[in-house]
């Protein structure tokens, strides 16, 4: 482990020197070549540093060890303890760094897909409010949104919405919201006071810039019509909006965020490859009847991986069994502690799998 480190350290060392060379700096692709190249090994770089000095420190708080000074030692033999200490984490830190990455944690375009499920306008209002949370979030992290399908409900609220998102490690932060959602609480129109249970579902799929799906024309339906925006406005007068429906899987994708009908269509055949892409990818785990955790699921209100529990300000993911009570900021957004905690879950569980491959 350490070895490889070592190489990936070294490696690190060679192109800063090479960035600094005159006929790099000369040859702007070369040189932009090379700082990539070095950007993305700068994380091994700094711990097998990081490594090599707490080697150091342990080294020579061993030494104190041996000399005549017992107060001395007394304070050598506890520094030592919390050096190992810190020295098996470091350790399982390097583990995490050096596992396989995710192909898909390296996509900086993500497709999410809002709809509504089991509760009628209750769920059609929560849904809105879920793609609101996203796109609010996503503005605070700097990303990219594009708004590409907007279809509304009468009372305000969404049957179905598709926002893209472009921005680093978009998908890696965003990939934990697949699922279904629920929502308890009082809804406006309930007169006797009581809490209604609804649900929505959420699609997080990393936008694919090379696939090996392919759709034939025969197996798509092409439909236009006339742009609407969100809240009903009218975002042009010329039928450029575009539905493709996929024939043998009935899948439907609909695109409307651009004036131009060839560039919504080339928007909506990514996304249908993606939503395919995922499809196929569900349907072989299946098949070897593997567990997918990222799985959708039907919508139907016994299943979530997160409950929003407006009357107690609760919000709690039942995978990590994880609450927190700040349901107002949550949905402003704010949820960067709870995506936090799934993603050292999801560490945790890479480790654990690490460390009994390796007995």
């Amino acid at each position: 482990m350490i070895e490889k480190l070592k190489e990936l350290k070294n490696r690190y060392d060679f192109l800063v020197q090479e960035s600094c060379k005159s006929e790099v700096i000369a040859d702007m692709e070369k040189w932009k070549e090379i700082t990539k190249e070095q950007n993305s090994l700068l994380e091994y770089a700094t711990l097998y540093d990081e490594y090599s000095a707490l080697l150091n420190s342990i080294k020579a708080t061993e030494e104190l060890l041996s000399g005549d000074d017992q107060e001395l030692k007394e304070m050598a033999e506890l520094e030592l303890s919390e050096q190992k200490e810190k020295l098996e984490k470091l350790e399982n830190k390097i583990k995490l760094a050096l596992l396989p990455k995710d192909s898909k944690d390296d996509s900086k375009v993500v497709i999410v897909e809002v709809r509504s499920g089991a509760g009628g306008d209750e769920s059609s209002l929560f849904a809105a409010e879920l793609f609101n949370m996203y796109k609010k979030y996503a503005e605070k992290q700097n990303w990219k949104v594009e708004i590409t399908e907007y279809s509304e409900t009468e009372v305000g609220g969404i049957r179905e919405a598709v926002m893209i998102i472009t921005g680093k490690n978009a998908y890696r932060r965003l990939k934990f919201e697949s699922g279904v959602h629920r929502v308890q609480r009082v809804p406006e129109t309930e007169s006797q006071g009581r809490v209604h249970t609804s649900t929505v579902t959420v699609a997080v799929l990393p936008q694919l810039e090379e696939t090996n799906i392919t759709i034939d024309e025969k197996d798509l339906r092409v439909d236009t019509f006339r742009s609407q925006g969100c809240g009903g406005q009218g975002v042009n007068t010329t039928d450029s909006a575009v539905r493709l429906t996929h024939i043998p899987t009935g899948m439907v994708v609909t695109c409307q965020d651009e004036r131009s009908q060839i560039k919504n269509r080339e928007k909506a055949l990514n996304i249908l490859k993606a939503k395919l892409h995922d499809f196929y990818e569900e349907k072989a785990i299946k098949e070897h009847q593997q567990e997918r955790k990222a799985q959708v699921g039907t919508g139907d209100r016994s299943e979530r991986i997160r409950t929003y529990n407006f009357p107690q300000g609760r919000v709690t993911d039942h995978r990590i069994g994880l609450s927190q009570y700040n349901i107002n900021e949550f949905m402003l957004g704010d949820i960067d502690s709870m995506i936090d905690a799934l993603f050292e879950e999801e560490q945790k569980i890479k480790l654990e799998s690490l460390n009994n491959s390796q007995k």
